[in-house]
């Protein structure tokens, strides 16, 4: 069973934690976290990009001139493709659908691998309780500072916590989420994971729970 060190809010280890080696403790399956990561990504993408068909483009639907004897070449509209101000061929369109569906099993597995290797490569620290003694941004900041971590945050609050959400949200290169929206895409977008002890616990109660169910059956 592995074990992780717990911080309190001034930097100081104050004792050790055993986690789950069913939540921390996963093989990890490269191939898979990577399908779960480009399914999220696709599914955020807006397809902002629009182009005219002909049929939207303003201007006269009456023929340009007589089909024959003029020495020109024939044309119908001039809203045709191949003229200026006409519409655009296989241009790209706002109705198109990037979404990619990933299953239930796949995703909460991809989540817990990426929390495993994590906890591995010392990326993840556990505070023992997220609090602020003044509800400022100052004070989020000090509590990183103490912490020691050099890179992209990942800020990981409980239900009982997400209050202080707003006090992350001015910070460089720190990002906040709730913990049970915990995702690939954001733990991999950041380099350190930061959470408090009762997070922790309530990962470990939500998927130790998806293992039981799946024995139950």
């Amino acid at each position: 069973m592995a074990k992780v060190k717990i911080y309190n809010l001034e930097g100081k280890e104050v004792e050790e934690l055993e986690l789950s080696d069913v939540v921390f403790g996963v093989k990890r399956n490269d191939d898979l976290i990577h399908q779960v990561f480009v399914s999220i990504s696709a599914n955020q993408r807006q397809p902002w990009a629009h182009t005219k068909t002909r049929g939207e483009r303003s201007g006269s639907g009456r023929k340009p001139w007589k089909q024959k004897g003029t020495g020109r070449a024939r044309v119908g509209s001039v809203r045709t493709p191949i003229w200026r101000k006409g519409g655009i061929v296989f241009g790209p369109r706002k109705e198109r659908n990037y979404d990619k569906k990933i299953n239930r099993k796949m995703r909460i597995k991809a989540i817990k691998m990426v929390l495993s290797g994590k906890l591995q490569d010392g990326e993840i620290k556990v505070v023992d309780k997220l609090e602020l003694a003044e509800k400022k941004t100052k004070t989020m900041n000090s509590i990183l500072k103490n912490l020691n971590l050099k890179g992209r945050i990942l800020l990981s609050f409980s239900n009982s916590e997400k209050e202080l959400r707003m006090y992350s949200k001015n910070l460089e290169k720190v990002e906040n989420i709730l913990t049970n929206q915990l995702n690939v895409l954001d733990m991999l977008n950041n380099k350190y994971l930061v959470i408090s002890k009762d997070s922790i616990k309530s990962l470990e109660d939500k998927y130790q729970e998806v293992v039981e169910n799946k024995e139950s059956k």
